[in-house]
């Protein structure tokens, strides 16, 4: 990339230094410090550089009055945490706000070309500008990362002298001075040339991004953590890094785990309870869960006992069964099999205080107008809130993959809370029949097809991984596939009846042995969450005519032949009849990244139409 033209910086603009307040011309709505601009993160300002900062540490920047606690009880308990925090707001009342690191360090100057760390420029204090040529000085265009999550510096100077027959074999004891210019010839990195005044041939960039380029200087990663700070020591890591662009999407990808409060949970009345949840659920008897809420809170319990005790045996009741140690994604599942049970169930508002937050009622039409389609039980969600939580981050990971990569942790040691947001808005649940669900996922063609998509993720996710051996399977079944891509084509066309865009609904999948639904509902925190309408589509009659035009509107592809006839699309090969001119969607509305797709197992091929489980709506 070419440098930007020298600037002189306007008099009275602050700049920045490591771990001070993000100012206001650079602020991030809240919901952003979750999903875009996170712990770890990059974020450019302008045309300087930052690192998100950590949650812990002497400098630690969310400020417990700035970041309101929220609670969502079953999904604490699987993250193992007390609660979670909003993250500071960005309005102008907000007096700390999220603090950031310079990085990366090595910044050029357009002018003289020099290319060295922020401070050697000897810049004035709260500027960003080089002492010499008062020019703004351009942030290094290149990062290294590795797939446990460090990030560090390009090493510059290993690139410029790699071939050189001479010289020392560290950094900086050549006694020559680095420079950076770009040819112009092209926007290629053969056009940008990296030299030292030691004498040693100029090089360009090219070649730098090779999976081998670093390993074949003899480096290793570091095991650097700059989000964290100067004073967190890097961990023993090993790997080789890899050369990325500073605003490459591989540079951070977010691990969130969401879950709907939905009751017992899910009136707020609990709340106060949090941060003794852990101590009761210890207790044996009615009598010591009295006599510690009475020495907790002195005088009277903000909760019931009845209802305290009602709670613990819903905790209860959830653990029934698991294994003795259940792992993480055994948790995860029982989590989403609850909200299934409950959404199937309902949850009337009228039986219910004004504070309850997940109201679930059946529409009020007939239900058989669906028989014939193969859909069952709609319900329409009128009220629900979603909370998503930050678990980690990832680098290095494939934004088109649906397993996760090794995770870096938001803090150098171990919080009782982590980042969430919270969403509030509408939906509508519906379920597949049994019954022809069952026959349809009994044909051979359709096993097959489904298998071929099983094979490609699978081996996908036995490639990535650290330790194949531990692999799990993929969830790549023929009912999976089938709800996904139906979740995909609702969503189409509800964006197009409900008044919401489609960036602004989301799906939520149930699907195993026992489970075969899907919830559609609004996923975004703005204002878009409260336009109202997606509820009114769940009324059998219209929902029966909505699922009737997405087939038809699915049933052709602007890419057709090539679409529907596809061994495999997407990334690696995870999709099969799926492309963005008709199932994929935004990233926000989709919980597998747009992967694990199949138009033809809604509407079937032209030479086996049997294959579709929607085929009996195209008729007439």
């Amino acid at each position: 990339m070419t440098p930007p033209p020298a600037r002189r910086r306007r008099s009275g603009t602050d700049g920045y230094a490591p771990a001070r307040n993000l100012p206001r011309r650079g602020a991030v709505r809240r919901a952003q410090a979750i999903t875009t601009y996170g712990v770890g993160a990059l974020i450019a300002v302008d045309h300087e550089s930052f690192v998100v900062s950590g949650l812990d540490g002497a400098d630690e920047h969310w400020n417990a009055d700035e970041a309101p606690r929220i609670h969502e009880r079953r999904l604490a308990r699987i993250l193992d945490v007390e609660h979670f925090r909003l993250p500071p707001a960005s309005e102008d009342s907000s007096r700390d706000g999220i603090r950031v690191r310079r990085f990366p360090l090595m910044h050029s100057c357009p002018e003289c070309n020099e290319l060295r760390s922020h401070r050697a420029f000897n810049p004035p204090p709260g500027k960003s500008i080089c002492g010499t040529c008062e020019a703004d000085l351009v942030p290094s265009r290149f990062i290294i990362a590795c797939e446990a999550g460090h990030l560090d510096e390009f090493p510059y100077w290993h690139w410029v002298h790699r071939t050189a027959g001479r010289g020392t074999s560290s950094p900086g004891q050549c006694g020559g001075t680095l420079t950076l210019r770009s040819s112009g010839r092209s926007s290629s990195l053969r056009s940008i040339r990296v030299s030292c005044s030691c004498g040693v041939p100029e090089v360009s960039m090219e070649g730098s991004f090779r999976r081998s380029a670093l390993k074949d200087l003899g480096l290793r990663c570091r095991g650097t953590r700059p989000w964290l700070g100067t004073s967190v020591p890097a961990e023993s890591c090993g790997l080789t890094p890899r050369t990325l662009q500073r605003g490459s999407s591989a540079v951070w990808q977010p691990v969130l785990k969401s879950a709907l409060s939905i009751p017992p949970w899910s009136d707020g009345r609990a709340d106060p309870l949090a941060p003794y949840w852990d101590r009761l659920r210890t207790l044996n008897s009615r009598i010591e869960v009295e006599m510690c809420l009475k020495f907790v809170f002195g005088g009277e319990c903000p909760v019931p006992l009845d209802e305290v005790m009602e709670l613990l045996a819903a905790e209860q009741e959830e653990d029934a069964g698991s294994d003795e140690i259940p792992t993480f994604d055994h948790r995860y599942r029982a989590l989403r099999s609850k909200e299934y049970e409950r959404l199937r169930a309902g949850n009337d508002e009228r039986e219910h205080s004004r504070n309850e937050q997940f109201v679930c009622e059946t529409p009020l039409g007939d239900p058989a107008v669906l028989d014939g389609l193969g859909v069952a039980g709609p319900m329409l969600v009128k009220k629900l809130r979603e909370v998503r939580a930050l678990k980690a981050f990832t680098r290095l990971a494939d934004p088109d993959s649906t397993t996760e990569a090794d995770e870096a942790a938001l803090s150098s040691t171990r919080l009782n809370w982590l980042p969430a947001m919270e969403v509030r808005g509408e939906g509508v649940f519906l379920r597949l029949a049994d019954e022809p669900l069952a026959a349809w996922e009994k044909l051979a063609a359709v096993t097959d097809r489904a298998e071929r998509i099983r094979r490609a993720h699978q081996g996908v996710m036995e490639q990535r991984a650290s330790d194949p051996a531990h692999v799990p399977p993929s969830p790549a079944t023929p009912r999976m596939v089938l709800l996904h891509t139906l979740a995909h084509v609702l969503i189409n066309e509800w964006s197009l009846d409900a008044g919401y865009p489609a960036a602004a609904l989301r799906e939520r999948l149930y699907s195993d042995e026992e489970m075969a639904g899907l919830l559609i509902y609004t996923a975004t925190s703005d204002s878009a969450g409260s336009l109202g309408g997606l509820v009114a589509q769940g009324e059998p009659e219209r929902l029966a005519a909505t699922i009737r035009s997405a087939i038809r509107r699915s049933s052709w592809c602007s890419a057709d032949p090539l679409c529907i006839e596809a061994e495999a699309s997407g990334t690696d090969g995870v999709n099969l009849a799926a492309c963005h001119a008709c199932v994929l969607l935004p990233e926000t509305s989709c919980e597998h990244n747009n992967a694990l797709l199949d138009r033809a197992l809604l509407i079937g091929t032209p030479e086996d139409p049997s294959i579709g489980f929607f085929g009996e709506a195209l008729s007439p």
